[in-house]
């Protein structure tokens, strides 16, 4: 035998050790149910949140000057967990090991404050000399600022706008926002439109976070003509409609804007099965006239708190559920590695098969003629099935067999069908929307979360496309070729591609390469080498591959510490670009075997998932023994027989 053989062998063979333990490893997570379901965390500005909703609904007597509302059990265990994050500096942060925000401190000052901690306590003034070195509460985003001046903290006429009469605009102009801003602000304009004043303890308040000299209203703009400051007018008009504005048009506004929501937390974990909307929508129900006690006022605070992951001695708050997500990706990366019993697979497929979409939710506004299909991301959440969870479950049940095998097949063309009307006209597609861009909408007051808009993305594009082919579409389809050439068009200029919702250019790579192989792209082109080039050039000197989230903030790549899951994007990239043989691929694969722990999981400590880019971040905990699983799988599929 060669000596390259040789090294194949033995590389297949240390390939398969890995590949066994980490199959045995994910069946061992599988429920009994047949899927699986890892836990979704973010940063502390849950855990304040949940802290500012007590106060919302267990105020305190006038003249109180402590709180002590009847959850306060779990209010000192939020704080815990809030103070368990917080940095040397007396900040926190938005991702794990990233610097200090100045939103996500302020919202932690508040509710450590609000807990009882004391202002002289080390702590607090550490994170008051934090904000206010990072521009004072008046350098938090537009929620922070809308949420405090609910309780009087911040004075409204300074905050945005939220009117409920967007529901009466014709056009359908609601639905130009994302599905997730749009979930958010339509609650929020009823408690907007209400302009409530909730109580606070006695002498409580947050002075001592504002920054001397420092306006308190919108940031100027520096251009005389520009659509943040038409926006900022429009603001100023909104301001005078509060007042002034006609009563009966506010009335059916805000009952418009109930029903809309009331209708999207039916089928579903909750409005938007998300956090934001979720803790709006409790608000909202109050400010509408819902007694605590009625089945709707339950209901919210059911789903709310079933968010909650409590111990006795801590607590903290998932965004949402990943169930179908965490499935499908599992499911694909078990049998791609072949090893895993058919009966867990299939146990799998059919647990999915039960999620398929067959609603017509806020996609079909401007899909009326399409028949429903899609999965959602969470255990339920009918209005709001998504691309990417679409994608990747295609591609789980390309390869798992359900019991019905005629019933697959029936929802697998459903869900291409679907997937091709789904498609925007640039090529590409995006989240949960069809040509969800238009650009001005971004420069509304209240759109500094980043994600007012549902553009395509390089990420969620190759994936389908992949997911397509897999499902007998043929490369040469127009609208695969379509999405090939919007690929080539957003490639960046250094070979890599955005990554949406995953940190950041190594997964946008990743499966834009991948989406590009199963389109029959030949690994000869221009595209495809500098992209592989790309990811060899980033490759971390103990052979694995790192980002760091603030990728974001300076629109390039940032290295970090390697982490298995971006080590399997990049390695996914590299065997999809055609390489399979690279010392760049052999070193990583190397790497993800040495920091396999024995149990067959990996350990992972960055945050790797995208929520709003620069905002908000996400911390997949099976992240990293699901996609560690799938490049293993590539590789050893990509390996040649040796002599």
């Amino acid at each position: 035998m060669s000596a390259i053989g040789q090294a194949i062998e033995t590389g297949a063979a240390r390939v398969n050790r890995a590949i066994d333990r980490s199959t045995r490893y994910l069946l061992s997570l599988q429920r009994a149910e047949g899927y699986w379901w890892g836990d979704l965390t973010a940063d502390t500005t849950l855990e304040s949140d949940y802290i500012l909703l007590q106060l919302w609904l267990h105020p305190p007597a006038p003249g109180d000057t402590s709180w002590r509302p009847p959850c306060l059990d779990r209010v000192r265990k939020a704080a815990a967990s809030i103070l368990d994050r917080q940095l040397p500096d007396g900040g926190f942060n938005i991702c794990a090991k990233g610097p200090s925000d100045v939103s996500a401190t302020v919202k932690a000052y508040f509710a450590l404050k609000l807990s009882g901690l004391s202002l002289q306590d080390p702590r607090m003034i550490a994170a008051r000399e934090r904000i206010l070195a990072l521009g004072g509460i008046q350098a938090a985003n537009s929620y922070v600022k809308i949420n405090l001046s609910m309780f009087g903290l911040y004075p409204r006429r300074y905050v945005p706008s939220v009117p409920p009469e967007m529901m009466l605009v014709p056009g359908n102009w609601l639905y130009e926002m994302s599905s997730w801003s749009r979930a958010i602000v339509v609650p929020l304009s009823i408690i907007h439109a209400h302009a409530p004043l909730r109580p606070v303890p006695e002498g409580f308040h947050l002075e001592e976070l504002l920054q001397p000299g420092v306006a308190m209203g919108f940031p100027k703009s520096g251009e005389y003509v520009s659509w943040r400051n038409f926006f900022y007018g429009v603001d100023v008009a909104l301001k005078l409609w509060d007042r002034f504005g006609n009563r009966k048009i506010r009335q059916r506004a805000v009952q418009a804007a109930a029903a809309w929501a009331l209708e999207r937390t039916r089928n579903s974990d909750g409005l938007g099965a998300i956090y934001p909307p979720m803790m709006y929508w409790i608000m909202a129900l109050d400010l509408l006239g819902y007694s605590r006690q009625s089945p709707e006022f339950i209901e919210a605070v059911a789903q709310f708190e079933r968010l909650i992951v409590e111990t006795e001695d801590s607590l903290y708050f998932q965004p949402c559920f990943s169930p179908v997500w965490d499935t499908a990706i599992i499911t694909y990366a078990l049998a791609d590695a072949g090893v895993a019993p058919a009966d867990a697979l299939r146990e799998a497929a059919d647990w999915l098969l039960t999620k398929e979409v067959r609603r017509k939710g806020d996609w079909s506004i401007k899909r009326p003629n399409t028949e429903p299909s899609g999965w959602y991301f969470e255990f339920a959440n009918e209005y709001y099935p998504d691309i990417d969870d679409t994608g990747m479950v295609l591609m789980a049940l390309a390869k798992a067999r359900a019991t019905d095998p005629e019933s697959q097949r029936a929802c697998i063309r459903r869900a291409v069908n679907w997937l091709f009307d789904m498609q925007s006209s640039d090529g590409g597609w995006a989240a949960f929307d069809v040509d969800n861009d238009f650009l001005p909408l971004s420069f509304v007051p209240f759109a500094d979360h980043n994600a007012m808009l549902d553009p395509t993305c390089a990420d969620i594009t190759g994936r389908v496309m992949e997911a397509l082919v897999m499902c007998g579409v043929p490369p040469g389809h127009p609208s695969i070729r379509k999405a090939v050439s919007y690929l080539v068009d957003t490639q960046e200029a250094d070979g890599s591609w955005y990554g949406r919702w995953g940190v950041n250019y190594l997964y946008g790579t990743c499966f834009a390469l991948r989406g590009l192989r199963a389109a029959g792209e030949s690994d000869r082109e221009a595209h495809v080498l500098r992209a592989g080039e790309w990811l060899r050039s980033v490759q971390n000197a103990d052979g694995g591959w790192g980002e760091s989230c603030h990728s974001y903030n300076e629109g390039e790549f940032v290295p970090a510490p390697s982490t298995p899951s971006q080590t399997a994007w990049a390695l996914m990239g590299l065997i999809a670009s055609g390489d399979n043989y690279s010392s760049s691929v052999e070193r990583g694969i190397d790497y993800l075997s040495r920091t396999q722990r024995l149990d067959g999981g990996w350990d992972e400590v960055l945050s790797t998932g995208t929520g709003f880019p620069k905002v908000f971040y996400l911390t997949y905990h099976y992240y990293r023994h699901a996609f560690p699983l799938m490049a293993l799988a590539s590789y050893q599929n990509s390996l040649e027989p040796a002599d």
